[in-house]
């Protein structure tokens, strides 16, 4: 017996040592500061996040295919070709031409938006698929560690504004569009847009506004509510708001926001409500309830037609934080455009064929046209 242990150990060093092994490359570093989390979007459940790929190899690495791993490093999405260049952008570049192709000392962020209509992981893991770009071609791999999925559920919010149509205007994929705009002012990266919502007001006719002055768009004006009890815990009302569009001024990164709002409503949220018209109605320390009006809705800061930007936030900051999910109460569906381009157009928007009866509490999809019906 002893003999047989010891010739099928000497069998098994040999076969270990004759085993071709994957040569051992420098490549990148794989980061996911903000945790996966659940989201909605439009109705439908959502894991959002970024994963951040830093090259620490001396020479180019073009990414052929990411996969997301669930917790028995089974897959639970992957990408490569067109679609793997949807999800990338290079950190703080302008041009998204070949993003897939990561320089020495580069960054590249990897936006993420995955449906997940099934089981939820409990920890999700990537494998990155990649080559050299010279020399050695490859393909190599390498697997990162699990990171936790998030289990805290969106948070419910009132409307933050009355009446409709209003336009919920966001993209997940737009080229520095909210989603896609990380903020590294603090040291360390944050996407305080990430669930950010822009909201328009529009006519029965899908017109937004009908000229230069400010006062003549749809909405500018409104009263904008509390989405929820808390405290008031920042406030900006020294900006002057422009006349006319051709008036507006040019604004620096701090003054990007305008005049702005932020609420408290505990357990580590902030409500932040941003270009709002001078004159708001709360100050910091007031105690303010689900419902009630603390400014109107205007074009101060960073923007190009009188809008409300809404977002929900884990610390009182308006760029140093990270964007948290949210659905809200009470809204009802009434169409929606394809895209940004098309509300931008001023055409009407498509009808929503079930109308009043989709369900609340959501977030609603992109481009929606949605009303309020009231607070709760």
């Amino acid at each position: 017996m002893r003999v047989l242990l010891a010739l099928g150990a000497a069998l098994v060093a040999v076969n270990a040592a004759v085993q071709p092994h994957a040569p051992v490359v420098q490549s990148f570093d794989v980061a996911v500061p903000f945790a996966p989390t659940v989201a909605d979007m439009g109705g439908v459940r959502h894991l959002s996040y970024e994963i951040h790929l830093t090259n620490f190899a001396s020479r180019p690495i073009r990414i052929e295919r990411i996969e997301v791993l669930n917790e028995g490093g089974e897959t639970f999405a992957g990408a490569e070709g067109e679609t793997l260049d949807g999800w990338i952008e290079r950190a703080g570049a302008r041009d998204t031409a070949d993003a897939r192709l990561v320089p020495p000392g580069a960054r590249i962020v990897v936006y993420l938006d995955l449906p997940a209509t099934g089981q939820i992981p409990a920890a999700l893991g990537h494998r990155i698929g990649f080559r050299f770009a010279e020399g050695d071609a490859g393909p190599h791999s390498l697997i990162a560690p699990n990171v936790t999925v998030t289990r805290r559920p969106p948070t419910r919010l009132g409307p933050p504004l009355r009446g409709g149509p209003w336009v919920a205007v966001y993209a997940p994929r737009m080229a520095r569009g909210h989603r896609r705009f990380p903020y590294a002012t603090a040291g360390a990266v944050r996407v305080p847009g990430r669930f950010a919502i822009d909201w328009f007001g529009v006519d029965a006719g899908g017109r937004s506004g009908g000229g230069e002055r400010l006062d003549q768009f749809v909405g500018h004006d409104a009263e904008v509510l509390a989405v929820a009890d808390g405290t008031v815990v920042a406030v900006r009302d020294d900006m002057p708001e422009a006349a006319t569009l051709a008036s507006l001024p040019a604004v620096s990164l701090g003054d990007a926001t305008g005049n702005y709002v932020a609420i408290d409503i505990g357990e580590g949220r902030y409500a932040f409500y941003e270009h709002l018209r001078p004159g708001i109605l709360v100050r910091i320390g007031e105690r303010v309830r689900l419902g009630q009006p603390i400014a109107r809705l205007g074009l101060t800061g960073q923007g190009s037609s009188p809008h409300l930007h809404f977002h929900l936030a884990d610390a009182n900051s308006p760029l140093a934080a990270d964007g948290l999910p949210f659905v809200i109460d009470q809204v009802e569906i009434l169409g929606g455009y394809p895209s940004i381009e098309a509300f931008a157009g001023g055409g009407p928007w498509n009808a929503e064929e079930r109308g009043s009866d989709r369900e609340a509490p959501l977030r609603p999809a992109p481009n929606a046209v949605v009303r309020f019906p009231g607070t709760r």
